[in-house]
């Protein structure tokens, strides 16, 4: 490819500097551990725009954990951004409305979305709306976040169904 030994080591390292898993030494060969993905290099003015107004819905109506890592995303992907489109992703005019009800932003779906990624049955407790409560063995497999409130999707053992749950009468 017309490329020199000193550049690839030289860039090899840069990489490594960056934070990227790469194992190995000149002369004897390297490896890049999954799981590492480099940043994209340029975003159009549109792609900055949705990034933004999705990071900023995230944080607005996303449960607590995933607030706060909608932020923490935001900071890396500014910080890979070309000066110039910098400036501009802070200053996108899309802004999201406040949720209707401040009682879900302090939940915490961690397990929730642990026990979908890991493919894991739950047994829980839930309230229905008329207050009674009942014992479910559900197998999750997705959470929807709307603005006033989310549900919980599985499948249902008791009811040999699909069915939703509002997080918030999870006991």
């Amino acid at each position: 490819m017309g490329t020199s030994l000193r550049t690839l080591y030289r860039d090899i390292a840069a990489l490594q500097g960056m934070g990227a898993d790469i194992e190995g030494e000149p002369g004897v060969g390297y490896v890049l551990r999954p799981g590492f993905f480099l940043p994209p290099l340029m975003l159009s003015q549109a792609e900055i725009e949705a990034l933004m107004l999705g990071m900023r819905w995230v944080s607005a109506f996303a449960d607590r954990p995933l607030a706060a890592a909608s932020t923490d995303a935001l900071s890396k992907i500014e910080a890979v951004l070309p000066k110039t489109s910098r400036h501009g992703a802070g200053a996108v005019p899309l802004r999201v409305g406040p949720p209707i009800s401040k009682a879900s932003a302090d939940e915490d779906l961690t397990d929730l979305r642990d026990a979908i990624r890991h493919e894991r049955k739950l047994a829980i407790t839930y309230r229905d709306r008329d207050g009674r409560e009942s014992e479910r063995v559900i197998w999750p497999f997705a959470i929807g976040y709307f603005t006033d409130g989310r549900i919980l999707v599985g499948w249902c053992e008791n009811r040999g169904a699909y069915r939703h749950f509002r997080t918030d009468r999870l006991i």
